[in-house]
C-alpha cells in the first residue's frame, strides 16, 4: 500500500530494521531469554514449595479419582456412591460395636475387692442411671442380680466368679431365664472387658431381670440332678 509522501509501509519497515541483523544465532537468543527470565522480578508471585507441594498432591488425588472413577461401574456418580456406602457401613459397625479401645482385658471377677450386699449394688446402681452413666449403672445391676442369687442361696458364695459363670450356674436352676441370664452376663462382658458402651435401653433390661429372678422360684431339684455325678 503507498501511503502519502510516495513511501510504503513495508520501505519504512525494513528502513527502520536496516541495522537490526536478520538471522539472530539460536544458542545466545536462548542464553539471553533465560538470564532475562532469571531476574526476580518475573518470579514475585510464584507459588512456594510448600505451594508447590500441595499443588502436586491435590494433583495426584485427582489422577487417583480419575482413574477410580473409570473403573467403577457408572463412572464417577458409581464412585460416589460406593464411597457413601462404604462411609455408611463403617458408621453402622461404629454404632454397632461401640468406640474401638486400644486393649482388651480378659474377664476377671465379677466384683472384684467389693463386699456390697444386693441392695448396695441396687442403690449405686440407681446413683449411676441417675446421672447418666449408664455403663456403670449396667455393672452394679448384674451384680445386684448375682449377688441376691448368693443371698438367697441360689448360688453358693464364690470368690472370683465371674459373670458368665454365674448365669451358666443359675440357668441351671433358672432355666427359664437362661437366655435373659447370658445376655445380661453378656452385656456386662462388653461394657467391662470389650470396652463398649452400655445405654438406657440395657440398664433398663437388667433392671427387669433383676425384679423377674427376684421372684422366681429356683428348679432346686432339676439343678441338683444335673450336678450329680453319674
Amino acid at each position: 500500500m503507498t501511503r502519502p509522501g510516495g513511501t510504503t509501509a513495508a520501505g519504512r519497515f525494513i528502513r527502520a530494521g536496516e541495522d537490526i541483523p536478520v538471522d539472530t544465532p539460536r544458542v545466545p537468543a536462548r542464553e539471553a531469554a533465560r538470564d532475562e527470565l532469571s531476574d526476580p522480578m518475573y518470579h514475585e508471585h510464584d507459588p512456594n514449595l510448600v505451594e508447590r507441594g500441595m499443588d502436586h498432591f491435590w494433583d495426584w488425588i485427582g489422577g487417583l479419582f480419575d482413574s477410580a472413577a473409570g473403573a467403577a461401574p457408572g463412572g464417577p456418580l458409581g464412585l460416589v456412591l460406593i464411597v457413601l456406602a462404604v462411609i455408611g457401613l463403617g458408621a453402622a459397625l461404629w454404632w454397632r460395636l461401640g468406640t474401638p479401645q486400644r486393649t482388651l482385658h480378659a474377664p476377671d471377677a465379677l466384683f472384684g475387692s467389693t463386699t456390697r450386699s444386693a441392695a448396695g449394688h441396687r442403690t449405686a446402681a440407681d446413683a449411676h442411671a441417675e446421672a447418666g452413666r449408664w455403663t456403670e449403672a449396667v455393672q452394679e445391676r448384674m451384680r445386684a442380680i448375682v449377688r441376691s442369687l448368693e443371698d438367697r442361696t441360689v448360688l453358693d458364695p464364690r470368690p472370683g466368679r465371674t459373670a458368665d459363670e454365674a448365669a451358666d450356674e443359675a440357668g441351671r436352676l433358672l432355666p427359664e431365664y437362661t437366655t435373659r441370664l447370658r445376655t445380661a452376663a453378656r452385656v456386662f462382658d462388653d461394657v467391662t472387658y470389650g470396652g463398649r458402651t452400655a445405654d438406657e435401653t440395657a440398664y433398663l433390661s437388667l433392671c427387669r431381670l433383676d425384679q423377674d429372678v427376684e421372684a422366681a422360684e429356683p428348679h432346686l431339684t432339676a439343678g441338683r440332678a444335673e450336678g450329680a455325678t453319674p
